[in-house]
């Protein structure tokens, strides 16, 4: 009874909209025909094919097959029938891999699938998403042009980190200072490129791209942002990629630069730090890094703040909403910005293969020094320090740590290393931070 009430229902309604369509219609019809006799234009009825070819040309398909001069790209620049076609396509395969990585192998998902979706909708003809008035184009300015989204998620991340390991075994953050070393010698390498113009990298570029070797996403988008916008698409996905892949990449390194008695090394407990020493070391962190580098102070401020958030003890709904609604809710913003610069015309270009080189560099060197600054300081400290633990230097938290205590247990399974890794972890998020404020303030 109820099914034929819904369809009589429906008939009735039907009846009466379809008139009053094809009134409209006609009324439309004889205005346009009015329209084309006023200017003297004879008017002709299309016929059905020649409706579907219109229909056509406003396709994305027609767009890709059929490129034309004069189109614009999301920046006002024109772009090239390339970009418009075939750079298209290649950069819908590169989107498609990355959500790949993210959705079937588990690589920073969090990141690395919004980054995708993001390419796959700022590479759509004419719609023109990643545009000053489209959806990506709002979303780009309204948080990573002006840098406020990554230190948004530094807020969440310093609510989410612990640095109990670090104070309680204060001497590995030399470890997080050494891993910075990849940072700086991929700066000379970047410009020692450019000089001998193999790449045509500005300085500023090559800062920006130089980042990538502290394995901290937010820090290269900072800090790419602010040095090198054209290159943030390319940098974000090699930042996001190499930290996603930490456990392919940092374990043959470590390998090779240990040997098995030092792997099997077990560090002694360390003791734990207090409430009161938790709550005054972000404290103390930021009012060093106002008087000594000041560029520094938006990120470390950031992290700091929800550092001390949670070590309080008396904000928690403030803490929690840090570590998880606002970062959750940032990080779908951060991703999808990014990935409006993956467009074709900014992405496929002879620098974004510089930038990967470098990147993948920058990383390996960061996670060697590490290593080897840990390997120095056994030699000279009377409590054993297993040199693994070094390769956390990098600021990827907590995955570093995870991939140092995993090689350990292979060669010791009784050897607990994830505690001991987490304090060069920890220092490796400053360090980074450091980095760039040093970065910002070289080229004021």
């Amino acid at each position: 009874m109820k099914m034929k009430n819904l369809l009589l229902s429906f008939l009735v309604t039907l009846m009466m909209v379809v008139p009053s369509i094809a009134a409209a219609n006609k009324t439309g019809v004889a205005a346009e025909h009015a329209h084309k006799a006023q200017q003297g234009v004879e008017y002709k009825e299309k016929s059905v094919t020649e409706l579907f070819k219109s229909f056509y040309k406003t396709t994305g398909l027609s767009a890709i097959l059929n490129p034309k001069p004069g189109v614009k790209a999301a920046d006002g620049k024109e772009m090239t029938l390339f970009a418009q076609s075939a750079g298209r396509v290649i950069m819908f395969i590169v989107c498609f891999v990355l959500l790949y990585l993210a959705v079937a192998k588990g690589f920073e998902p969090l990141l690395l699938l919004p980054i995708g979706f993001g390419g796959l909708l700022a590479n759509i003809p004419i719609a023109n998403l990643a545009g000053e008035h489209g959806m990506l184009g709002i979303i780009y300015n309204m948080g990573i042009a002006n840098e406020f989204f990554p230190l948004l998620i530094f807020m969440g991340v310093g609510a989410m980190t612990d640095f109990g390991p670090l104070l309680a075994n204060p001497k590995t953050a030399l470890l997080g200072g050494a891993a910075q070393f990849g940072i700086f010698g991929s700066l000379v390498a970047a410009a020692a490129l450019a000089q001998a113009g193999i790449f045509d990298f500005t300085m500023k570029q090559a800062s920006a791209i130089s980042i990538i070797g502290g394995a901290d996403g937010p820090t290269s988008i900072f800090i790419a942002t602010e040095l090198a916008p054209e290159l943030l698409g390319a940098i974000a996905v090699a930042a996001y990629s190499y930290m996603a892949l930490v456990p392919v990449i940092q374990p043959p390194i470590m390998k090779a630069l240990t040997t098995e008695e030092e792997r099997k090394i077990k560090m002694v407990t360390t003791r734990q730090a207090s409430k009161l020493e938790k709550m005054l070391f972000p404290l103390i962190v930021l009012v060093l890094t106002i008087l000594v580098l000041p560029d520094a102070t938006p990120l470390i401020g950031a992290l700091c703040f929800g550092n001390f958030a949670k070590e309080t003890g008396v904000v928690d709904r403030l803490s929690d909403t840090m570590q998880n609604a606002l970062i959750n809710i940032v990080t779908i913003f951060l991703g999808l910005g990014v990935g409006s610069k993956l467009a074709s015309d900014k992405f496929l270009v002879a620098e974004t293969l510089g930038i990967m080189m470098i990147g993948l560099a920058a990383f390996a060197v960061g996670t060697a020094a590490g290593v080897l600054m840990a390997k120095v300081m056994n030699r000279f400290s009377k409590e054993p320090i297993n040199p693994l633990i070094g390769a956390a230097g990098v600021s990827a938290v907590p995955m570093a740590a995870r991939v140092a205590s995993k090689v350990g247990q292979e060669y010791n399974k009784s050897n607990i290393l994830l505690m001991h890794a987490m304090g060069p972890n920890v220092a490796g998020v400053i360090g980074s931070a450091v980095a760039a404020g040093v970065l910002l303030s070289i080229f004021k």
